[in-house]
């Protein structure tokens, strides 16, 4: 058999096969982003010996190239949301997050992700992550100030705001710019290298499992210096590896709707490795097709003033929701353009300042010369900014429930940017789909029955976070560093085989 047979990921390997053991750990971790580097710390807590497998030559995964935003809250508040002046419940985070997942929410995984979220956060601080007791008041995608609280989703807008009482749950890092990412990781990994029950091998890829005749997972192989080792893990093995979005067969094999944007958000490791791992064990992989898909329409914050209009000329949405989920609604539009409808003082800076690099599409010194210029049918534009007018003038959205605050009249002159995917508009996307897991971060089969020894967080894993019209920036990170804290702290708790 070939060196590339046997360590093919999707065909694991049997302990039979196993000459020797060339290391030997409690737990073994593969990738070392914010899952990983928390999954050890809480196994290494707990008096395990960890081994963090990196592929590349240094920690930060997908993690360290984000904003580092945590979603966390509930249970009267953070420290920081107490220090704003809000006060928030579990019962509102809960029921905000389920409404946010949709049919394909995990009760168990939000429940203990909501009940826990205050001890996560003041786990975050007994590590040293910093949070300024201060909030950042305009709408924003992220704080590029080094405000510590913001609004980071849909919550004031319809429905969301109906069923939950709103209130801010992004955590922003104590500093400027968008630098949260490696600030994270930076300290994660300080954290990591000082515990002597860790250690970390970096530019090491890890190529498959290996099982028992009981099918736990008892160690992986890996391939380090060009050498083909084996790994015994005796209290198991957890899968921190990201997700796919850097695997266009995967992509287009389980997410072909992602395909729609035109910029894969994540790390050069993302390539599904570790989910092909975990589905050559039996584990099921649940949510495959679904991603968050954004187009990042604001700032400037003004934009939200504006409507989102399609070929026919219609309203489809309320534009005061976050960005990923006004982008799941144009996707799921039928027709092939897509504008946003502005005055010329709604436009105000976004030539100076936005991430969305819309062009424009047309301008009008009347509506019906706006019309024209988009090629609409007569009066279809007139008809619905008519409408949105009355309802301005009213104070309510009597069509989609904008909120009030967002209510203006669009008074000529007019500015359409053209939001239409495949015309030049920035599109990031990543993929939500993984291992389905226990909350305790255990991998199961199609049956929901626990694969020994196998554990998944981050990434890897199909978290809390289900699909992108119920995103809200902070998710994906809070539930990276939470659910490997479950991982490890359950490896941890096992029995040595």
């Amino acid at each position: 058999m070939s060196d590339q047979a046997r360590t093919n990921p999707s065909r694991a390997r049997h302990l039979k096969d196993v000459e020797r053991w060339d290391r030997e750990t409690d737990v073994a971790i593969v990738g070392f982003g914010g899952a990983g580097g928390c999954a050890a710390i809480e196994a290494a807590d707990a008096g395990s010996d960890v081994i963090i497998f990196e592929l590349a030559s240094a920690s930060g995964g997908s993690t360290a190239m984000s904003s580092a935003e945590i979603y966390m809250g509930g249970n009267g508040g953070t420290r920081v949301q107490r220090a704003c002046g809000f006060e928030d419940s579990t019962e509102d985070m809960f029921t905000y997050m389920m409404m946010s997942a949709g049919p394909q929410a995990d009760e168990a995984k939000i429940r203990n992700y909501c009940d826990n979220s205050l001890a996560h956060f003041e786990w975050l601080c007994d590590l040293g992550v910093p949070f300024k007791d201060s909030f950042h008041e305009q709408r924003a995608i992220m704080c590029l100030t080094d405000d510590g609280l913001l609004y980071t989703g849909s919550e004031k807008a319809y429905p969301f705001n109906r069923h939950a009482r709103p209130c801010p749950r992004g955590h922003n890092l104590y500093i400027k710019g968008d630098n949260g990412g490696p600030l994270f990781m930076k300290i994660v990994t300080e954290n990591v290298e000082k515990r002597d029950r860790i250690s970390v091998e970096y530019e090491t890829r890890a190529l498959t499992l290996i099982t028992d005749d009981d099918d736990a997972i008892v160690g992986l192989v890996i391939r380090q210096h060009q050498q083909e080792l084996t790994v015994r893990a005796r209290q198991g093995v957890i899968l921190c590896a990201g997700g796919f979005n850097m695997n266009e067969e995967m992509v287009t094999k389980y997410a072909p709707k992602l395909l729609a944007g035109n910029e894969p958000i994540g790390n050069p490791g993302d390539t599904g490795t570790g989910i092909m791992m975990g589905m050559s064990v039996g584990g099921a992989a649940i949510n495959m097709h679904e991603g968050f898909i954004s187009i990042p329409y604001y700032p400037p914050a003004s934009i939200t003033y504006g409507i989102l209009i399609n070929d026919k000329g219609q309203r489809f949405t309320n534009e005061d929701v976050y960005h990923a989920r006004l982008t799941q609604a144009v996707l799921d539009q039928p027709g092939d353009r897509f504008y946003f409808i502005l005055t010329v003082d709604h436009y105000g800076d976004y030539e100076k300042f936005n991430f969305m690099a819309a062009s424009i599409a047309g301008t009008g010194e009347t509506v019906e010369e706006l019309e024209k210029e988009l090629g609409l049918r007569k009066s279809v534009l007139e008809h619905t900014i008519a409408i949105y007018n009355e309802d301005c003038e009213a104070g309510e959205d009597t069509q989609f429930h904008k909120a009030p605050e967002w209510l203006q009249k669009l008074e000529p002159p007019l500015v359409a940017l053209d939001l239409t995917p495949g015309r030049g508009v920035f599109i990031p996307w990543f993929t939500l789909g993984g291992l389905d897991t226990l909350p305790t971060g255990e991998v199961v089969d199609a049956q929901r029955q626990v694969i020994t020894g196998l554990y998944a967080a981050g990434r890897t894993a199909c978290g809390v976070v289900r699909r992108a019209e119920g995103y809200s920036s902070g998710m994906s990170v809070g539930d990276a560093t939470f659910s490997g804290r479950m991982a490890g702290r359950q490896a941890a708790s096992s029995t040595r085989r």
